[in-house]
């Protein structure tokens, strides 16, 4: 029996498929859900009480602060001072980046807002949509997201709207209906790292020195679907991050053969040096989207024009610096 959860979990693509998005099957023994070609595993939501949305939210709130760039985690109760800042800035770059902080700040403020309503609400307070506490919560949140588009991921790449959207979407609508726009965004980060991989295949299963590597590519990036839709909840994480985490070490111990040349007898003008590099960016952004579970479209581009440039001249450009929209 195989034991490789990246193997027996392997359910994207099933003969004679292609239902409705969002179409339900159990597979396997475990529900799942139909979204961008790929059947992903569910999981069964909360009860929609007050208390679910605080702990989700509180839960969303790590998760975003674990992902974007450093330095954004301030109080909500340094929230006035955050704003002072940020509305005194006059250099573009450091105004950029006092506006995440202060994006931090007010979703911090939500958390505290929304953890004291659970607060009153066990001592036996009734509390209603229309609830000035309830609005200002909302506030925040839309405040944060709005600002959060001046906001990078962690590793420098382009910023994760979504995860800055996650939060008020939480506290707006019923917990089942926001754990089905997740799988949404699982499937789209499915097909990200699947447009990677192809790319890394296309480019350089082509370049002789490089034969051979097709295999570690697609273990890898097969057991980083895997991993994204897995909840570190499910016990069977504890094969799923391992399986992701030896797949990108075998995939850069990949050996190159320096000496090989092309089809046509004449040395390969491929720089291997560069070749290395980029699989090593395709390996670190897959990654990122695994860890995050949300697609990174505007990374994802850059890396496959990466490839195609890399293909056709050579070497490898740098990757552009991202700009916040």
């Amino acid at each position: 029996m195989n034991n490789d959860p990246s193997e027996k979990s392997e359910t994207d693509s099933l003969p004679d498929e292609n239902p409705p998005e969002g179409t339900r099957r159990v597979i396997d023994g475990w529900e799942r859900v139909f979204y961008s070609g790929y059947w992903i595993k569910t999981y069964a939501p909360s009860v929609n009480s007050l208390e679910a949305k605080k702990l989700l939210i509180e839960a969303l709130t790590r998760r975003l602060f674990n992902h974007i760039e450093h330095g954004l985690n301030i109080p909500g109760t340094r929230l006035a001072e955050a704003r002072r800042k940020y509305e005194e800035e006059t250099d573009p770059a450091m105004k950029r980046v006092k506006a995440g902080m202060l994006a931090g700040s007010l979703f911090n403020r939500a958390t505290d807002i929304f953890r004291n309503l659970v607060d009153l609400q066990v001592c036996g307070v009734e509390l209603k949509g229309s609830d000035a506490l309830t609005r200002e919560c909302g506030r925040c949140l839309l405040e944060a997201m709005e600002l959060g588009r001046f906001v990078l991921h962690r590793s420098g790449e382009e910023g994760i709207d979504e995860l800055w959207g996650e939060p008020f979407r939480a506290f707006s609508v019923p917990i089942e209906e926001f754990y089905e726009s997740r799988y949404i965004k699982i499937g789209q980060a499915k097909r990200d790292i699947d447009r990677i991989a192809d790319a890394m295949v296309d480019t350089f299963t082509r370049i002789p020195a490089f034969a051979g590597i097709e295999p570690s590519i697609r273990a890898f990036a097969r057991a980083a679907r895997v991993k994204s839709e897995t909840l570190r909840t499910d016990p069977e994480i504890f094969d799923v991050w391992p399986q992701v985490v030896a797949a990108g070490e075998r995939l850069m111990n990949f050996s190159t053969d320096g000496s090989a040349e092309s089809s046509s007898g004449i040395p390969d003008h491929h720089a291997i040096s560069d070749g290395l590099q980029l699989i090593r960016a395709g390996r670190d952004l897959i990654f990122f989207i695994t860890r995050a579970r949300t697609p990174m479209p505007k990374s994802a581009a850059g890396y496959i024009e990466r490839c195609r440039i890399y293909l056709e001249r050579g070497y490898a450009p740098e990757p552009p610096v991202p700009l916040p929209a």
